[in-house]
């Protein structure tokens, strides 16, 4: 059977495939420690799951409209104003089955065929896929590890073409952790503008920030940039919510209007007790947002110069998510290995860790490691690092 090339140049996700091995290897009795997945470890709050369930009982069990809730759409319009000081109305604002969801909708919805994105590398998995899913060409710029894996504009300058139609921007970054600072994104934005480059904003992290920083959101920076930017984000890392699978997007009412319309035709709505539970999410709270901000920040406080103590390990401090991402370059080149993939397939073989290979990211001599687990768990899997690195050393 001949299949579609759109699927055929799709690349396994690196994330789900050492999730996946490291749950078999649990599976046969071996004592895994997993630093791969990509959620928090704490269970969604109880007010939460008591909002859904209630949901249910009162008969909200049916189709909804395929943009979502207009009570859920309402409540994110309450959660921009308050957070970011900026405006959108319910027709500006989509509802979807996880942030992902969106961001695949999105690129369908807005690329023609063979019309660029640039991303900023590293990147999260699944930006580059999606693109091509679409009819897409991802346009790589990389973040050097110098500037905090952050791109610029004189970078932004060699790779556009007549063909770019959008930019990626994600802060907090997957898999980072960096965020950009407010004149950087004034003058990302400035050049987006200028070139008529929609901006996707991934902000899906933007409650897990550390050091007493604030997220700013580059479409808040002015009403040019907001019509000119499409906020990606949901409740699965903030609430702790990535099965419920709430995403939404907001921006220009003509491509939402557009999204919707796939939807309707692709998923229809997303479950709605989900919805119910995120609107609950967004309109009560028990202080478990930040009891959960609170709870990462110390892990990373705490680990971090444990990390970077390992021989062969250089990693550039995480200020959001919950990601560590050294450059393990070093460390790969003193072991018989050749490659960082081939390194991280023998750590979870000898020492039982998953770590993700960060050839995924767009970043070969990089791993990444979630510090979404116990810190008796994580600094226990160093210590089967540090032991490892030192055998071949």
């Amino acid at each position: 059977m001949e299949f579609s090339p759109r699927v055929t140049s799709i690349t396994p996700s690196s994330t789900l495939a050492i999730t996946a091995k490291a749950k078999a290897l649990k599976a046969e009795g071996h004592d895994v420690i997993g630093l791969g997945a990509g959620e928090p470890d704490f269970n969604t709050p109880a007010y939460i799951i008591e909002a859904s369930y209630q949901s249910m009982v009162e008969g909200h069990t049916k189709y909804t409209p395929a943009a979502g809730l207009p009570d859920l759409k309402k409540a994110i319009s309450e959660k921009f104003k308050k957070d970011q000081g900026i405006q959108y109305e319910i027709d500006e604002i989509i509802v979807t089955s996880g942030a992902k969801h969106s961001l695949s909708l999105l690129f369908q919805t807005i690329l023609l065929e063979n019309e660029e994105v640039i991303i900023p590398s590293p990147y999260w998995v699944s930006y580059p896929e999606q693109v091509k899913i679409a009819g897409g060409k991802p346009v790589f710029v990389e973040g050097k590890e110098a500037s905090q894996f952050k791109i610029t504009v004189n970078q932004l300058k060699e790779v556009v073409t007549e063909k770019t139609k959008a930019l990626i921007l994600n802060s907090p970054s997957n898999p980072t952790g960096v965020m950009y600072e407010e004149d950087e994104l004034k003058a990302i934005g400035e050049f987006c503008l200028e070139h008529n480059i929609l901006i996707v904003s991934d902000e899906i992290y933007e409650k897990l920030i550390y050091e007493g920083k604030q997220h700013v959101s580059i479409a808040q920076l002015s009403d040019a940039l907001k019509e000119q930017t499409l906020i990606i984000n949901g409740v699965s890392k903030s609430h702790s919510m990535t099965g419920w699978r709430i995403g939404y997007t907001a921006g220009n009412k003509e491509i939402i209007k557009r999204m919707s319309n796939v939807a309707s035709h692709t998923t229809s709505n997303p479950a709605v007790m989900s919805q119910y539970g995120a609107i609950a999410a967004y309109t009560e709270d028990d202080g478990s947002v930040e009891t959960m901000r609170k709870a990462f920040e110390e892990r990373l406080n705490t680990v971090y110069d444990k990390l970077t103590a390992i021989s062969g390990f250089s990693c550039v401090k995480p200020q959001g998510a919950f990601y560590l991402f050294p450059n393990v370059k070093e460390a790969v080149a003193s072991s018989p290995f050749n490659t960082t993939d081939e390194w991280v397939k023998a750590l979870l073989e000898e020492e039982k860790v998953a770590v993700v290979p960060g050839s995924g990211f767009g970043a070969p001599d990089n791993i990444r490691l979630s510090y979404a687990t116990s810190l008796d768990q994580f600094e226990e899997a160093l210590k089967r690092i540090k032991a490892f690195v030192e055998k071949y050393a």
